[in-house]
């Protein structure tokens, strides 16, 4: 499920950054007197009575400026503004209500957004000011005094802000639906894909890169089963993202990520494989994501009978980091392999879900303690007393043992692969949390 967004949003100089690093927990956003500092939206993860939100900083916005980066500034804050669930419309105290506090309250009025009026550099505890009551004359309903600095008032505005966060983007009866999202770098036909299983012009499809702002939804089902999928922009390198828009996508892509079940990871199979495959692939493997690497566009490579063994080889060196995802050559344009794509989709969401008994994983970590020992360390030896699974979703195992410096990264390797071994687990990865007897975190 993706997470709800919360805009912040107001004129330059105002505290907006401040108030953002407040509220996520950590120093992001670059804070400074001077007017103008943020421009691009800077977003970061907040939660608020165990519910979980992302949270994004904008630039100041001049409504009336015609200067190049200012204006920019502006777009980029409308644009936080379209995808955001609610506003929080940052003020003043000290300058009051300005001319350009009107004419944004104007602004986000005719967004239809939930809006939460925050008035800051209120820095004294108590009664509120009375300057406050003045901004009761941007119509935005009550205005909540907040010390970005110090502060005060903080919970308060997360209580308004939380009232209107929405419940879930998909209804209870979604429980069957599979969201896959299609990953990959530009123009390596993502959206021609989604265009020929969902037998529609759902995405504009061209060969010039980039033509993809959003992520695209687009609902389907079939003899396979339901699918939501998910058509994301093409993710590049951070030196090429340039257009302001393009820095929006990058986003949104990220974000269909996040609430996606399954990656396809596309890659065009005449580029081969590049560095920026590796960094997309490296996005769906940080968020734990069932992966399947499609290698699109098939059908126009040269073959011969060695071909696609040869292929399958170098990119298992170059995926190296994932192991575990299975890989399969496509065309989006025929529809070569398509129905052999959704076997693999609910194989790998399948193993991403899949639960073991603990009674079946302390059998399997007997039986790989008596065949590897455990490392020792100046005469002390690693005792793993027992393991369980704590999640799906990537699969997370427990294990607790007499000394967690001693449990080193190269032997929780080794239990993994005694895991797949008997399990399986292709397409997802696998986690390992390590607690010493006694530990109650």
């Amino acid at each position: 499920m993706a997470k709800p967004v919360v805009a912040v949003v107001g004129r330059p100089n105002v505290g907006k950054s401040t108030l953002f690093n407040k509220l996520i927990g950590q120093r992001l956003s670059i804070v400074d007197d001077t007017p103008g500092v943020t421009r691009d939206r800077i977003y970061g993860d907040a939660e608020w009575l165990n519910r979980k939100f992302m949270l994004i900083d904008t630039g100041g916005i001049e409504p009336e400026s015609d200067d190049v980066i200012l204006s920019g500034m502006r777009n980029q804050a409308n644009l936080a503004i379209e995808t955001a669930n609610v506003i929080i419309f940052v003020t003043d105290l000290k300058s009051g209500v300005t001319a350009a506090d009107m004419e944004i309250a104007s602004m986000l009025q005719k967004s239809g957004k939930p809006i939460v009026l925050c008035v800051n550099k209120c820095d004294t505890i108590g009664e509120p000011p009375i300057e406050i009551y003045e901004f009761y004359n941007l119509g935005l309903g009550e205005p909540i005094g907040v010390s970005s600095v110090h502060g005060h008032g903080t919970g308060d505005l997360l209580d308004a802000v939380f009232e209107h966060l929405p419940e879930s983007e998909f209804s209870e009866d979604d429980d069957e639906i599979i969201n896959v999202a299609v990953i990959g770098k530009p123009n390596a036909g993502k959206s021609s894909l989604v265009n020929q299983i969902s037998g529609e012009e759902r995405s504009i499809v061209s060969d010039i890169a980039g033509t993809t702002r959003d992520a695209i939804d687009t609902q389907i089902t079939n003899k396979y089963g339901k699918y939501n999928l998910i058509d994301t922009a093409g993710l590049r390198r951070k030196s090429r993202v340039e257009d302001k828009i393009e820095k929006y996508s990058v986003l949104r892509a990220k974000m269909a990520i996040e609430r996606a079940d399954v990656c396809v990871i596309m890659l065009d199979a005449v580029d081969g494989f590049t560095e920026q495959d590796s960094k997309v692939a490296g996005l769906a493997l940080e968020q734990g994501k069932a992966c399947i690497i499609a290698v699109n566009k098939w059908d126009i490579v040269e073959k011969d009978g060695k071909t696609m063994d040869n292929y399958r080889k170098s990119l298992m060196k170059d995926f190296s980091f994932m192991p575990f995802a299975p890989i399969i050559f496509i065309s989006a344009k025929t529809g070569q392999r398509i129905d052999r794509l959704f076997d693999l989709i609910n194989y790998v969401h399948a193993q991403n879900t899949m639960r073991i008994s603990t009674g079946k994983l302390n059998d399997i970590l007997a039986d790989a303690t008596a065949r590897v020992q455990p490392p020792t360390d100046k005469g002390k030896r690693l005792r793993i007393y027992y393991m369980t699974q704590a999640s799906t979703k990537p699969p997370t195992f427990v294990c607790f043992c007499n000394n967690a410096e001693l449990f080193h990264f190269s032997y929780q390797r080794y239990l993994e692969n005694q895991i797949r071994s008997t399990f399986g687990l292709e397409g997802t990865p696998v986690r390992f949390v390590i607690r010493e007897r006694g530990d109650k975190k």
